[in-house]
């Protein structure tokens, strides 16, 4: 029941990154473009030490004085996951500005994740705002997304995330954004074919919608690409910031410093401080497309030395949690969206299909996405 291509099987000599990207190209000593991409436009480019300090400092310099009448210097939205809760640690203890920190909370949450995000406010002294989404529009687009077919699955959290966001520093205007990003953990970027489609696409989200949805998005926060990329950025003047690229960020001694600090709590996996996006990445989108997102996320702690290809080679020939824990997970997920088991199964079940089946813009995206590289603001590989 997967998409996979029929292009002979190779996986990078580098890397694990392998052909169930369909557009991954090797070269004569079988290394993948996310290799020598890496080498060629992100090491070179990436200064996480005295060079980054300075640039970090400089920034938060800019922030403070253009700040200074407000209430808060930035915005940062936290998951309470390791990227976003290690941005905010930066960002106070590091920077020293004061970020008003934003929860988005889609309804997914895992009990460790609202610890976490409990642990940091207080251990920080910050303020938090938690904006709730409608759960009934969540549900019904969600569930729009699951019959689509299509490998992204994780887009209506995606999209209520980042527009949370955006739309939170316009009405409270908030000029920065500081942003978990970064190239230690994340230098190898999904390929839009396993679920990484980019950037928040209107025209995508309505024609899905209207095809399989039931009630209007009266209030769902969607902020489209266009929007938040030049709308944003060049008439209301707002800065997007990834602090962790300026400093050392080594996956390990984030969270021991994290959990020594504030008796933060490590997830087993990127991304599992989300129920629905666990339960994606570990059972819908391996078992019915068959790609692994675990792939380009060893990959980019091999990249950056922080784990070996040995490792990631035995970490990703098994499942990362057990059949009976994602057997419960299934059920949870078919009950929390009001359909049984067997509806969802269903929809499990049914023909695979790509974003392409839709109406999206995804050309104006790749577009822009060319200019950014071109200009040097987009080192990862981009497809």
């Amino acid at each position: 029941m997967n998409t996979l291509s029929t292009r002979p099987y190779q996986v990078c000599t580098k890397t694990i990154m392998d052909t169930t990207d369909p557009n991954i190209v090797f070269n004569e000593k079988g290394e993948s473009d996310y290799y020598t991409n890496y080498k060629e436009n992100i090491e070179p480019n990436w200064h996480p030490d005295e060079r980054g300090y300075e640039e970090l400092m400089k920034i938060a310099d800019k922030i403070k004085k253009t700040s200074k009448n407000k209430d808060f210097d930035c915005i940062i939205g936290l998951s309470g996951g390791l990227d976003s809760s290690y941005a905010a640690y930066i960002a106070t203890e590091v920077m020293g500005i004061r970020p008003l920190i934003l929860h988005v909370d889609a309804g997914w949450n895992t009990d460790k994740a609202v610890g976490n995000i409990e642990k940091l406010i207080n251990g920080l002294g910050l303020d938090l705002y938690t904006e709730v989404i409608n759960w009934e529009e969540m549900k019904d687009l969600q569930t729009s997304f699951l019959k689509s077919q299509i490998a992204d699955q994780d887009l209506p959290q995606d999209y209520a995330f980042f527009s949370g966001l955006y739309k939170f520093a316009r009405k409270h205007n908030i000029n920065y954004v500081l942003t978990g990003g970064n190239f230690s953990t994340e230098c190898c970027r999904e390929p839009e074919e396993w679920g990484g489609f980019p950037g928040i696409d209107t025209t995508l989200v309505k024609d899905i919608h209207g095809k399989f949805g039931k009630r209007k998005l009266k209030t769902f926060p969607l902020v489209d690409i266009i929007n938040y990329k030049i709308i944003y950025r060049y008439i209301h003047g707002m800065e997007v910031f990834k602090p962790l690229d300026l400093v050392p960020y080594i996956k390990k001694d984030a969270e021991k410093l994290l959990m020594d600090k504030f008796g933060w709590e490590p997830f087993q996996h990127k991304h599992h401080e989300s129920r629905f996006t666990r339960f994606y990445e570990d059972y819908w989108l391996p078992r019915k497309f068959g790609y692994q997102k675990r792939k380009a996320h060893f990959s980019s702690l091999i990249l950056t030395g922080q784990m070996t290809r040995e490792e990631a080679l035995e970490r990703v020939s098994k499942p990362e949690l057990s059949e009976e824990f994602l057997q419960k997970e299934f059920e949870y997920v078919a009950h929390k969206l009001e359909m049984t088991t067997k509806e969802l199964q269903s929809i499990f079940e049914g023909e695979n299909k790509t974003y392409k089946t839709y109406k999206n813009k995804i050309g104006f995206i790749k577009l822009g996405a060319q200019i950014m590289q071109k200009l040097g603001l987009e080192k990862r590989l981009f497809r």
